[in-house]
């Protein structure tokens, strides 16, 4: 008896032990799938206006050869959003899912629209440019669409982010044709806006960069600048990179890979890296196919200057993940992931959770088995749910852009 009972108490110990350590089992609840627009559309992106609440923009397809760009806020965490409103002069806009639109909102009030518009020429066929318009009246009225890069000599900007400064300012990187290194690849840039006269002051920032996979810049808690991308090592690795400014982006550091994958590839992966921050420090996530290619996480504790062993998230033909953290603590990786079933293809929008240490992982998927979902994109609402948007292609071949809010 006395041996009954001792065991009934150690497995009380265990469970009460694994619960308080944060390893119990995490439940992944997906709300259904809402459409954000009756029209065609595609390219979602999730942020915050300077209120707080989450803002979902895409691309609206206008025609067969026209679309534009749009965007909707929701006052109650994802559940509805009010009126769309579009971006005047944005017809020129490029859809790409990996170079997808983006919007940010100043501290100010200030909106900043930005898009990438083709730009094929003799030099690069695939070349695009990169516009912006501004609002400060809530989105009413906009200035005229103008470019990001007004230099003669540059005529390939893409796969930018945005991020907002420390002291109120939205910040800018994009890859660039105007490197200065003979090797292959492009150039990474950076530039700030300035009161309400856009976008100043641009310098290269680091080079070579893989020229076909997005970038991610992001500013913590420490008022840090953060800049994630592909880079070309030694003409052949393509592994992700990682540089940091601790003055306010007037210098940055060496760069440094976060994982040493030593991925050689002579081509266009078309998928690149996200990061957030939760209180253990910087978190990663990003595509590789060095290694048993895949979709992995790591972080830094130390601001970058070393990295947590990569861990996989998922396998092969997984692909555009994103990172978020929640509440400061949990983290959530969104990805698309190819299936094949009797010869048929699909993709699915997979979903892991990992406590704040990055560990004790769990994962779900969040659309049908069945269906073709791809480029999610992901930001927390709420202590214990995030939204989830993405590209979906039906039957008949057309994309629309739908959203579901996810419980953790």
């Amino acid at each position: 008896m006395k041996k009954k009972y001792f065991l009934l108490f150690i497995c009380t110990a265990f469970i009460f032990a694994s619960c308080k350590n944060g390893d119990r089992k995490l439940n992944i609840t997906a709300s259904n799938a809402l459409q954000i627009d009756t029209s065609e559309g595609s390219c979602p992106f999730l942020t915050k206006d300077n209120k707080g609440n989450i803002v979902l923009s895409w691309i609206r397809k206008v025609d067969s050869s026209t679309s534009e760009y749009c965007y909707a806020v929701s006052k109650d965490e994802g559940k509805t959003f009010g009126k769309t409103i579009v971006i005047p002069g944005s017809t020129n806009i490029h859809p790409h899912g990996e170079n997808m639109p983006k919007i940010i909102f100043k501290p100010s009030g200030e909106i900043i629209a930005a898009w990438a518009s083709a730009n094929p020429n003799p030099k690069n066929a695939y070349s695009d440019e990169v516009y912006y318009s501004k609002s400060f009246d809530n989105g009413s009225d906009w200035t005229k669409a103008v470019k990001l890069v007004t230099d003669t000599s540059g005529f390939d900007q893409r796969y930018f982010d945005l991020a907002i400064l420390a002291n109120g300012e939205a910040a800018i990187i994009w890859l660039d044709n105007r490197k200065k290194t003979p090797h292959d690849g492009s150039a990474l840039y950076f530039a700030e806006t300035k009161d309400t006269s856009g976008f100043q002051n641009e310098k290269l920032i680091t080079e070579p960069c893989c020229p076909c996979c997005r970038t991610d810049l992001f500013v913590d808690n420490h008022k840090n600048i953060h800049v994630l991308y592909r880079g070309i090592i030694q003409d052949s690795i393509r592994d992700m990179e990682h540089i940091v400014s601790t003055d306010d982006g007037k210098t940055f550091s060496a760069p440094d890979r976060i994982s040493n994958d030593n991925w050689v590839v002579f081509g266009c992966p078309h998928t690149g890296p996200a990061m957030t921050e939760n209180k253990d420090g910087i978190q990663f996530t990003w595509f590789t196919g060095g290694k048993n290619g895949g979709v992995y996480y790591c972080n830094s504790n130390n601001n970058g200057k070393s990295f947590s062993s990569r861990k996989m998230v998922s396998g092969i033909t997984s692909k555009h993940c994103q990172i978020v953290s929640i509440n400061n603590k949990g983290l959530a990786i969104v990805w698309n992931e190819i299936f094949v079933k009797n010869h048929v293809s699909s993709s699915r929008i997979g979903i892991e959770l990992r406590n704040e240490e990055g560990k004790n992982p769990v994962k779900d998927y969040i659309t049908p088995e069945s269906g073709n979902a791809t480029f999610p994109t992901i930001k927390s609402i709420n202590k214990s749910a995030a939204l989830v948007a993405y590209t979906e292609t039906d039957n008949n071949n057309k994309d629309y852009v739908k959203y579901k809010v996810v419980q953790l």
